[in-house]
């Protein structure tokens, strides 16, 4: 799934791969699923893409947005696979895909869920305005906004509730909180309202540092890019390191199911035994 640091990614490799690039056909859906979403019919969407040219692309959240010279726009969010390939080998199955004039295609497609939309800049989704209008973890009033925030936070709020719900920050989900968590040394089902000030501040600076390596190195080793490859940040907690040792206490990574989604830590390196007691209030 798309988070930030993969998002970046993306966006990246869209500029320096299809940037002036002209859009000869878009193609629609050769599978409809039940779970993707377009802004009208994706098959109207060569009308109004076809014939002009990738000015760039920007990202954002958890959107990553295509910009065209004609004044249109494309977006996509988390559950959407983007890859750029020979226009000859495409896959059979496909959400859409946008035939280019070098020869190569960028092929969307979704497993789970997600949203590819066409737009002329009225979009006006409330997740794509949360992602557009959210101030980045390197941005440098980044720090006051998540003073604010946790302050502004019920006490009882887990960890994990507070860094990926609510679109409080958007971009940081459940693949990247693992690690951010990790070290800051704090448990995913911690109270944020047990935490001593020093650790919010470790939690703030562990938001930053750990966002920041992993979009340097591509994304995570658990996410692909724009051509496929894995990203080479390799995840400290997640299912590719579950029932491991950890790399700082030797104890062994665990999983568990929490708010919906899976959680990796290490009982040692983030203990839990704080996480309903001494409330902060």
């Amino acid at each position: 799934m798309l988070e930030l640091p993969e998002v970046l990614t993306l966006v990246r490799q869209l500029n320096e791969s299809v940037k002036n690039r002209r859009i000869l056909k878009v193609w629609p859906p050769t599978k409809a699923h039940k779970f993707c979403w377009y802004s009208g019919e994706p098959e109207e969407y060569d009308k109004a893409l076809a014939g002009s040219r990738i000015a760039g692309a920007e990202g954002f959240g958890t959107f990553a947005e295509l910009i065209f010279d004609n004044d249109r726009k494309l977006c996509v969010n988390d559950g959407v696979n983007l890859r750029l390939m020979p226009a000859g080998k495409v896959p059979e199955n496909y959400q859409l895909m946008m035939e280019l004039d070098d020869g190569q295609a960028l092929v969307f497609t979704v497993a789970m869920y997600g949203g590819i939309f066409a737009h002329d800049g009225s979009y006006d989704n409330l997740y794509y305005l949360a992602s557009r209008n959210s101030i980045s973890p390197f941005a440098q009033d980044f720090p006051a906004y998540y003073l604010r925030l946790f302050s502004e936070s019920k006490p009882t709020l887990s960890a994990k509730a507070f860094l990926a719900t609510e679109q409080r920050f958007p971009g940081i989900g459940n693949g990247t909180l693992q690690d951010i968590l990790f070290e800051a040394g704090i448990h995913p089902k911690r109270k944020i309202g047990t935490l001593e000030q020093w650790e919010r501040d470790k939690l703030l600076q562990a938001v930053i540092e750990v966002l920041n390596e992993m979009a340097k190195l591509g994304g995570r080793d658990t996410e692909k890019d724009l051509f496929g490859v894995s990203g080479g940040y390799k995840t400290k907690m997640s299912k590719n390191t579950a029932g491991t040792d950890c790399g700082q206490c030797g104890g062994t990574i665990l999983k568990e199911n929490y708010l919906g989604g899976s959680v990796y830590f290490c009982p040692e390196c983030q203990p839990q035994d704080l996480a309903d007691q001494n409330l902060v209030r």
